[in-house]
């Protein structure tokens, strides 16, 4: 770890941004940069550089609590092996920042770029619409099956 004058670090290493397929296919990678998701396999760090970034690390809440969607990841069961999860949290994450209150088929074309080979979605789908919902201070309804 490099620090600066005062011992604070300049950087930290973080480990939850997943490397999958190396060509943006998975979405797995997925971080936000400078206010966009992008898959970061394929972003050079000399184009990242001063570049504000957020990666899973950086998703709780500031006193270290979940945040809406990973409570919604734990709540709605999100999630299975986990590989995906940080790179659908960020595109989720995303998405709920562009679009406070989407529908299902708007959950489901925003996160068309990331690939979970464990579920179906539909767990995945119910934990976006339960974080716009928190987000949202309503009370999430869950449809009817």
């Amino acid at each position: 770890m490099i620090f600066s004058e005062n011992r604070f670090p300049l950087f930290r290493i973080v480990t939850g941004t997943h490397i999958g397929c190396e060509t943006t296919h998975c979405g797995a990678c997925t971080v936000d940069l400078d206010g966009m998701s992008v898959k970061s396999c394929t972003v050079f760090a000399v184009q990242a550089q001063g570049s504000d970034i957020t990666t899973i690390e950086g998703v709780a809440n500031a006193d270290g609590s979940l945040s809406a969607l990973q409570e919604g990841f734990r709540m709605m069961h999100g999630l299975q092996c986990g590989f995906c999860t940080p790179g659908m949290i960020l595109r989720a994450q995303r998405l709920l920042k562009e679009n406070p209150s989407p529908t299902e088929a708007e959950i489901r074309m925003g996160i068309s770029g990331n690939i979970c080979r464990c579920t179906g979605y539909q767990n995945i789908v119910r934990a976006i619409q339960y974080a716009a919902a928190k987000i949202n201070g309503v009370e999430f309804q869950e449809a009817a099956e």
